[in-house]
C-alpha cells in the first residue's frame, strides 16, 4: 500500500535550517508530482512547495519562496524539503503528499495520499 513518511522535524532558532525528508513506497514515484504543505496551531492546511514528476518544475508558496528548497531523488523515492532562513512563523506540522497526476496543481484535493507529518519548531 502506498506509505509516505516524513523524517528531518524538530527544534530550530531562527535563522536556521532544517531538512526534511519523505521516503515513499508502494507506487511508481517518478510517476507523481509531490507536495509540502503545512498546519499551522490553530490554521488550516497551507500549500507550501510541489515537484513535479522528474524534478523539473518547482514551486513555492510566497511566504516561503527564496528560502525553501524542494528536489527529489526518484532513484531512491524521496522527496526534500531544505529550509533555510527559518522564522517563527514557519512553526507548523509538516506533511508531503502523492498528487493523482505528474504535474503540480493547486488545490489539495488532488493529492490523494498524505503522510503523517514531521513536527516543525522554530523558537528562540
Amino acid at each position: 500500500q502506498v506509505q509516505l513518511v516524513e523524517s528531518g522535524g524538530g527544534l530550530a532558532q531562527p535563522g536556521g535550517s532544517l531538512r526534511l525528508s519523505c521516503a515513499a513506497s508502494g507506487f511508481t514515484f517518478s510517476t507523481y508530482a509531490m507536495i509540502w504543505a503545512r498546519q499551522a496551531p490553530g490554521k488550516g492546511l497551507e500549500w507550501v512547495s510541489g515537484i513535479d514528476s522528474d524534478g523539473k518544475d518547482t514551486y513555492y508558496s510566497d511566504s516561503v519562496k527564496g528560502r525553501f528548497t524542494v528536489s527529489r531523488d526518484n532513484a531512491k523515492n524521496t522527496v526534500y524539503l531544505q529550509m533555510n532562513g527559518l522564522k517563527v512563523e514557519d512553526t507548523a506540522l509538516y506533511f508531503c503528499a502523492k498528487s493523482m497526476l505528474p504535474t503540480l496543481t493547486f488545490l489539495l484535493n488532488e493529492y490523494d495520499y498524505w503522510g503523517q507529518g514531521t513536527q516543525v519548531t522554530v523558537s528562540s
